[in-house]
């Protein structure tokens, strides 16, 4: 059961249809007003009510009078049914007023916090590893190489054979690949229990009434799926059994744990962390644009999900103690990250404020600009959510007050420490050291990885990329000399792995020969 504040909405109108169109739903501007419509004419249909119940008990005495007196009822009795019939008409007009309102009112986007910036430009508050305004970027041919050239190279993720088993948009993970994954979150869970946060795992499947009330309905305004829902049995859709959905991510079901319960003020702050697997089916409008680990259908991820007193200086505590978690897992990974106060244009409708914090992959900024440097190669890898009571009204979790008697709603707050797959696609290309051929992983991970680097397996012919020049203006004569010698080398060494292999060829026909011969000999001898 929905808890919506309508008489806040009511008494804010202007407010909400400027958040609206604040936030990009101008779609949605108009609900406000229409609201306002609908409960006057619920209060008008409310007032028709009252007086036909009104009449209708007049009439109740007036039967009782008529029937002692032995006077005809059938004027009153004929009366009495219509009133009857024109109150269950008003009734039914009634709830489907009230279901519109309600409707109307969960479409509507959560306030904007006054400390969001407006408009379209997001607010840099600080760097991990980095200067607040130069970005380097490095490798040890100075050429970056994407993460997804060096996860193929290194065996340790496949696309190929993904495409084959699942299609565009999902991967494997292989070896140190698989190591990897996992060795990041139970560095994220070690890290995050030791800072007071309870570890859970969570379902994948919940009610589908869950996510939407957590603002994740089954299709946005743009037509795109945001959940994959489990088809249901027939015998379960008879029996009113609600249809299940697989979690996009484990703060959905982790807000779920308190649907339709109560927490005592005492226990607030109730902090969880929780890593999953996650489901996103909108991801396949970007996979065609998008290559790689970036944008997928499924991953791991670790959550961090809180339930606050409804204080505002409560929930910039929690603010600075998810975002000081974030940073000091990813900076002790030794990513280059910044962390963003997002614009009012990139809130979601749950969010009155969000933190990103971006990653900078190097591969992303080759053939930018100096200029172009700065915002080419980032990528966001974590975020924050500030959700006041949007989601505790919408799942009716309720907070009782220290004095055991007041409800009120609680504040949740929710923040992504590592979307595993850009992390390691952000960590393939800081630790790559192409002289080497291999990936140097950063200290914090050793213990989990049981290794200090991920090899891959043993070439014999450098990779092309190798060959090519950092930049058009490497000196001409180098780009000669390179360019006329290499091939020949190149060619030179597969005439000898030729020559070689059909030695090898010639040996072991030779072999065969000799074999066969002997065979003879003995056959020969045995008959004799």
């Amino acid at each position: 059961m929905h808890t919506l504040d309508i008489c806040h909405i009511r008494n804010n109108a202007d407010l909400y249809a400027q958040t609206c169109l604040s936030r990009n739903y101008p779609n949605l501007a108009s609900n406000p007003s229409r609201i306002i419509e609908l409960i006057d004419y619920h209060q008008a249909l409310q007032e028709d009510a009252k007086s036909l119940r009104e009449r209708a008990n007049a009439l109740q005495k007036q039967l009782l009078v008529l029937k002692v007196e032995g006077q005809n009822v059938e004027g009153a009795l004929k009366e009495a049914r219509e009133i009857k019939t024109k109150l269950l008409e008003v009734e039914k007009e009634e709830g489907d007023v009230m279901s519109k309102i309600e409707e109307l009112a969960l479409a509507l986007p959560n306030i904007t916090s006054k400390e969001t910036p407006r408009g379209a430009e997001f607010e840099v508050l600080c760097y991990v590893n980095a200067d607040e305004k130069t970005i380097q970027i490095k490798d040890s041919k100075g050429k970056p190489i994407s993460y997804v050239d060096i996860g193929t190279q290194l065996g340790i993720i496949e696309f190929a054979s993904a495409d084959a088993a699942s299609g565009s948009g999902w991967y494997y993970l292989v070896g140190a690949g698989a190591l990897l994954e996992q060795a990041l979150v139970s560095y994220a869970l070690a890290f995050t229990t030791r800072q007071g946060w309870t570890p859970v795992s969570p379902p994948s499947l919940v009610y589908s009434h869950i996510p939407a009330a957590c603002e994740f309905q089954p299709r946005d305004s743009s037509g795109e799926q945001q959940v994959y829902h489990i088809a249901q049995d027939e015998k379960d859709k008879i029996r009113g059994v609600p249809e299940i959905s697989l979690t996009r991510t484990s703060d959905i079901a982790l807000a779920g744990m308190k649907a339709n319960a109560i927490i005592s003020e005492s226990e607030l702050p109730l902090k969880r962390v929780a890593a999953s697997r996650c489901y996103r089916p909108e991801a396949e409008a970007r996979a065609a644009d998008t290559k790689g680990l970036y944008r997928v259908y499924e991953l791991t991820k670790v959550e961090l999900f809180a339930w606050t007193k409804p204080d505002k200086e409560e929930m910039e505590y929690m603010l600075d103690e998810m975002v000081d978690i974030q940073t000091d897992i990813l900076g002790a990974l030794g990513l280059t990250c910044r962390v963003l106060d997002m614009p009012v244009r990139n809130l979601s409708a749950r969010e009155t404020r969000k933190i990103a914090i971006e990653a900078f992959f190097p591969s992303r900024a080759v053939g930018k600009t100096p200029d172009d440097i700065q915002e080419a190669g980032w990528g966001e890898i974590a975020s924050v959510s500030f959700c006041t009571d949007y989601q505790s009204r919408r799942l009716a979790t309720r907070m009782r007050d220290a004095g055991g008697g007041t409800l009120g709603f609680p504040w949740t707050v929710n923040g992504t420490v590592l979307a595993v797959p850009k992390v390691l696609a952000a960590l393939l290309e800081i630790g790559w050291d192409g002289e080497e051929g291999i990936v140097r992983l950063p200290k914090v991970l050793h213990q989990f990885m049981g290794t200090d680097r991920i090899e891959g397996p043993k070439r014999n012919v450098p990779l092309l990329h190798e060959f090519i020049p950092n930049t058009l203006t490497v000196n001409k004569v180098e780009y000669l000399v390179m360019g006329a010698w290499m091939p020949v080398l190149l060619l030179l060494w597969n005439v000898l792995e030729w020559r070689y292999s059909r030695l090898n060829f010639g040996n072991e026909l030779i072999r065969q020969e000799l074999v066969k011969l002997e065979s003879r000999d003995a056959e020969v001898h045995d008959r004799n």
